[in-house]
């Protein structure tokens, strides 16, 4: 998969990563997803700053100028 990305341009999940810190992006974690997966949160990214359900969230991204979630 990295290769396909590379070969078409697109920019690594590590430069993305710092094009988002160098933008103070604010990153958090779906909680329902974690818990459902069994994750921890010492498995995150330290940018991972929040773990937060939808009804949590979304009054937060409706306040944001733009908002990706994944």
């Amino acid at each position: 998969m990295k290769k396909t990305f590379k070969n078409k341009g697109v920019a690594t999940v590590e430069e993305l990563r710092g094009l988002c810190l160098e933008a103070e992006v604010k990153m958090v974690a779906c909680q329902m997803t974690v818990d459902v997966f069994g994750f921890d949160s010492g498995e995150f990214i330290p940018e991972v700053t929040d773990f937060v359900g939808a009804t949590s969230f979304l009054p937060v991204a409706q306040k944001s100028d733009v908002c990706l979630f994944i």
